[in-house]
């Protein structure tokens, strides 16, 4: 059993930023890519960003990138979302999940390649 626990969301103004943190337990967390998602009150689930089991590599879709970025400290089991230039269509809650793959070499992008999912944690842009 994988346990996700997201934390570090909340209010901040356009413009702001915030950094998400997600901490892992019950699986070797080193082993698996990792992947942060956003769902927004009556719209899907929507990928944000990923990073691979080592670390080096990331992936951010067209509609965050250079303002969204994932990172990780394997030795902390954790991993991070780092947001900036924050806008109100960024309002959301925030889950961080774990692939299913060991060691997959590509970032999936899909909900349904990732089985372990967090709570969530929300964020709030407000203009």
């Amino acid at each position: 059993q994988v346990r996700l626990v997201e934390s570090g969301g909340g209010l901040v103004q356009v413009g702001g930023s915030l950094r998400l943190s997600c901490a892992a337990s019950g699986r070797t967390f080193n082993d698996y890519n990792m992947g942060w998602f956003r769902q927004a009150r009556g719209k899907e689930r929507e990928f944000v960003a990923g990073i691979n089991w080592s670390g080096t590599i990331t992936y951010s879709p067209d509609s965050v990138k250079g303002r969204f970025a994932a990172s990780r400290d394997n030795a902390k089991n954790t991993v991070y979302l780092q947001m900036n230039s924050l806008k109100p269509e960024d309002t959301a809650k925030y889950y961080c999940a774990a692939d299913r793959g060991f060691r997959n070499p590509f970032i999936k992008t899909q909900a349904r390649d990732y089985n372990y999912w967090g709570q969530g944690t929300q964020v709030t842009v407000s203009s």
